[in-house]
């Protein structure tokens, strides 16, 4: 019978131990928990998870990357989720960096924890079986050769390219303002900036072709795939960027990146 996946949850709130302990058993995982970064120090030195939910502001001398960059060192195969109460999308992207399968905002919402627990975990058996390939390719094999067949395998392996989101790629940025495309986050001097649908995508699409002035005609057909008179679209579109500025302005009631480029369009900049 196949053991369960041992999980690790480490964070300094009962409350949000508690959640997740409860959510993650319940779907049969086994779940081991401690409330700071020694304790969580001491069980990855005395076993192996396979997967791991930390928190990123612990307190106490040990931090939630300071775990993240000895579970990358003791076992490279543990997928990692980071935890942050902080809607911070620069330490969220730092934790990426250093090898973090994903992050949640807290609380997290049970499907999306459910969900980013269960693709870990399939990362997690596509490195595994890659590395138990690669160290039996090895004892046969010559250098050269292996990197190749490494390539090829890791390329048959990985999952179709449309469930796959490169880091490169996810996050645009453009001074205080950062957008995650995988997730549909946008957040403005590390506070979460809650959009509709259209308006993140209307931000994305104006941050991602920054600092060009983008017609409203050009946002309406490549945002809203919607084409009309020249007056009727100028309206959609003023409208639309009228609501992102004061979602903006609720935030950091200084900051005013979106521009009018009069008898143009729309630009973003800092």
């Amino acid at each position: 019978m196949e053991q369960p996946a041992r999980i690790l949850v480490v964070d300094d709130e009962i409350g949000i131990r508690y959640f997740l302990n409860e959510i993650l058993t319940d779907v049969g995982y086994h779940v081991v928990t401690v409330d700071n970064g020694e304790a969580a120090m001491e069980s990855i030195a005395a076993q192996e998870f396979d997967l791991a939910l930390l928190d990123l502001k612990l307190t106490g001398g040990i931090g939630g990357l300071d775990i993240l960059v000895e579970l990358r060192q003791r076992s490279p195969d543990t997928a990692v989720i980071v935890l942050t109460a902080h809607a911070s999308l620069d330490t969220a992207v730092e934790a990426l960096r250093q090898g973090a399968h994903d992050y949640l905002f807290k609380p997290c919402e049970p499907e999306k924890l459910r969900e980013s627990v269960r693709q870990g975990l399939i990362k997690r058996q596509r490195q595994t079986r890659q590395r138990e390939v690669l160290n039996q390719l090895e004892h046969h094999l010559s250098t050269n050769l292996s990197e190749i067949l490494s390539t090829a395998i890791e390329r048959a392996i990985t999952p179709d390219a449309e469930h796959v989101v490169e880091d490169d790629s996810r996050f645009i940025q453009q001074g205080d303002l950062m957008v995650d495309i995988a997730r549909h986050i946008i957040t403005l001097n590390g506070k979460l900036v809650e959009f509709s649908t259209t308006e993140f995508d209307l931000v994305a699409y104006l941050l991602e072709h920054a600092p060009r002035v983008i017609s409203p005609q050009e946002l309406a057909k490549e945002v809203l795939a919607y084409e009309g008179e020249i007056w009727e679209i100028g309206d959609i579109i003023r409208t639309h960027i009228y609501r992102v500025r004061q979602k903006m302005k609720a935030v950091d009631s200084k900051t005013d990146l979106i521009h009018t480029v009069r008898g143009v369009g729309y630009t973003i900049h800092t």
